[in-house]
């Protein structure tokens, strides 16, 4: 925790998705951030030029421009800004691009404040090196319950088109969601 005489590192979340985006939010503030937040590219650029955060976590996939430009953008404000991009739609590809213009570290959704910050550390830490905290994976019915309800959500909550988007029946993508979330 941070003493009044001490500055708290500031912090800009950058999604979409304003529940989590606030529930982020909450969770750094609890962790002794100063919290910045902002839904697209035009509001974290207007907050980062204002005042250029110590670390952000921007989405890769938002309306409008995109995490990738927006990445290239706050590198280009401040060179010495952390960024993590988060993405339910990870690629290799993606991810080298994200690294190229400028980002930490990239992380799959769903990744909580901790996943954030033990990845700004070995986003810091020098290659090679193993990372100080172990990755638990998730299993694969945990895996399987996020990958359909980010589908779920990208269709708006409609279960025809995201069963559809699945490939599997209308009833059996209901009987999955009324399971609860398997533990990790």
């Amino acid at each position: 925790m941070t003493t009044p005489d001490q500055a708290k590192p500031s912090i800009l979340l950058v999604d979409d998705d304003e529940v989590f985006r606030n529930r982020l939010a909450r969770a750094f503030d609890d962790r002794g951030y100063e919290v910045r937040v902002g839904q697209d590219y035009d509001t974290a650029m207007a907050s980062a030029r204002d005042d250029s955060p110590e670390f952000a976590v921007v989405d890769l996939k938002m309306p409008g421009k995109g995490g990738l430009e927006l990445v290239k953008a706050l590198h280009e404000v401040d060179p010495q800004t952390k960024i993590v991009v988060l993405t339910g739609y990870g690629s290799i590809a993606t991810a080298i691009d994200a690294v190229r213009l400028g980002a930490t570290y990239y992380l799959s959704k769903p990744a909580d404040a901790d996943d954030i910050v033990n990845a700004f550390a070995r986003g810091q830490a020098p290659p090679l090196d193993p990372p100080e905290v172990e990755y638990k994976a998730p299993s694969l019915a945990r895996a399987e319950w996020e990958h359909i309800n980010r589908v779920l959500s990208d269709c708006g909550g409609n279960i025809s088109e995201a069963a559809r988007r699945l490939g599997i029946h209308r009833r059996s993508l209901q009987r999955k969601l009324q399971k609860y979330p398997p533990n990790r």
